[in-house]
């Protein structure tokens, strides 16, 4: 077709990312299985790599925008913009999860935090006993130094016997079909727990330089 000499592309094509060190591939077509293709850079010079008539550019590309031009009749035609995004991941996925403390108080606001070590992009769902009514609030902290790592905080404010329960996160894969769940299970008490009892009287006489046990019961 002269008059889309380019195969138009999805949004999501458009977008590429790709881990450190992998080839990937630039999805622009042309309509024309035999018209010339030129990569271009944000720097408008022409990229080297091998072209596919039916996939596009492949190699592997430094992240930044690339843009495709093809001739048709005579014209010159650019593509879309396609965005390349280098990520760094593991084949493996570290995660840990942690609590101040597993045991609260109603009122108390309960406090876990999911790390996801080593990985720029992951999917991270929570689950706990608050998710249908959306009571938690999340927050994400991307630390790159002095290592990478994804810190997901997971707050439940005034909580209440019902937030007792299994507070799990789970982290899946950018690219890959890897997943890793952690879990910690939280106990909320609706009110202190405990009870002391002193077998003294509150005023007591001792001797000079006698020695005397007081005792309290901790229930």
């Amino acid at each position: 077709d002269p008059d889309m000499p380019f195969v138009p592309s999805i949004p999501e094509d458009q977008f590429i990312l790709v881990e450190e060190g992998d080839p990937t591939v630039i999805p622009c077509r042309t309509s024309d299985p035999d018209a010339p293709v030129t990569l271009i850079n944000s720097l408008d010079k022409a990229v080297q790599a091998l072209y596919d008539t039916k996939q596009g550019f492949i190699g592997n590309f430094p992240a930044g925008s690339y843009t495709c031009k093809t001739m048709a009749k005579g014209v010159e035609f650019k593509s879309e913009e396609f965005l390349v995004y280098i990520i760094r991941a593991t084949s493996q996925l570290p995660v840990e999860i942690e609590a101040l403390k597993t045991v609260y108080k109603t009122g108390e606001t309960i406090v876990v935090t999911c790390v996801v070590f080593d990985n720029e992009v992951v999917n991270l769902q929570w689950n706990y006993p608050g998710k249908v009514k959306e009571k938690g609030l999340i927050k994400l902290d991307d630390i790159k130094v002095p290592s990478q790592k994804l810190v997901y905080t997971l707050t439940i404010p005034e909580a209440s016997v019902k937030d007792t329960g299994d507070y799990e996160c789970t982290a899946r894969h950018a690219t890959k079909e890897v997943k890793e769940n952690k879990k910690v299970v939280i106990t909320v008490h609706d009110k202190g727990f405990v009870h002391l009892e002193p077998q003294f009287s509150p005023l007591e006489a001792v001797n000079l330089h006698q020695v005397k046990n007081f005792v309290v019961d901790v229930q």
